[in-house]
């Protein structure tokens, strides 16, 4: 029994050790650039121990995106209270920072799946449809904290359009933040949390006007 649990032990070791380096090389080279052949070297284990973890490149990478999503939502769940008197929008604000500093911490799943999105090839089939998965998981979750946030304000059409806004500002500010490295994600999200909430303020006067309009 301890042979098999020390077993099962080193071969997580192993796999995180693969995905560790994968992750490294994947940073640096991109999808193309990654090979079962780099990570061996990067690793320090045979193709051999690759291979019998993950049946291609493809699923290595898909595999990096779920890891890494999921230590980005770790990020994202770390209660901060607030301040007292703080207000809704500084509340609001320091949510937004968070997303920053937790895609900041773990950024592999949005760098690798948005090139494989806008590359659209089909031999990287698991890893982008991972990714498509976990950024609709993503969506909803935004959705939800709106629903809350905008309670009695706005309907689920309006909610829908700003988390449409928050997540295609997100992926605009991070791929500004690969391109250049002084982009400040955290500020610039800040930026971001004051456009959502002035594009919350017009949908609720549009509404306002529309309803007026229909009396």
């Amino acid at each position: 029994m301890a042979a098999k649990r020390s077993k099962r032990a080193h071969g997580e070791e192993s796999r995180q050790r693969i995905l560790d380096a994968a992750a490294e090389i994947a940073g640096e080279r991109g999808y193309e650039g990654t090979s079962i052949a780099l990570v061996s070297e990067r690793s320090g284990l045979p193709a051999s121990s690759i291979y019998w973890h993950f049946e291609d490149k493809d699923q290595l990478i898909a595999a990096i995106i779920e890891r890494t999503f999921n230590r980005w939502l770790e990020g994202m769940r770390v209660w901060v209270p607030p301040k007292p008197g703080t207000s809704r929008e500084e509340q609001f604000s320091a949510a937004l920072r968070r997303t920053a500093k937790a895609l900041t911490e773990a950024p592999h799943f949005l760098r690798l799946g948005l090139m494989l999105s806008l590359e659209r090839r089909p031999d990287e089939a698991t890893a982008r449809k991972l990714f498509l998965q976990v950024r609709e998981q993503a969506y909803k979750g935004i959705v939800t904290a709106y629903e809350a946030f905008f309670a009695g304000e706005l309907d689920a059409r309006a909610v829908r359009s700003l988390a449409t806004l928050a997540m295609a500002a997100a992926d605009g500010l991070f791929i500004a933040h690969e391109v250049d490295e002084a982009v400040d994600l955290e500020e610039s999200f800040e930026l971001v949390a004051a456009a959502i909430l002035g594009a919350a303020a017009h949908l609720r006067s549009r509404s306002g006007r529309s309803r007026k309009g229909k009396a």
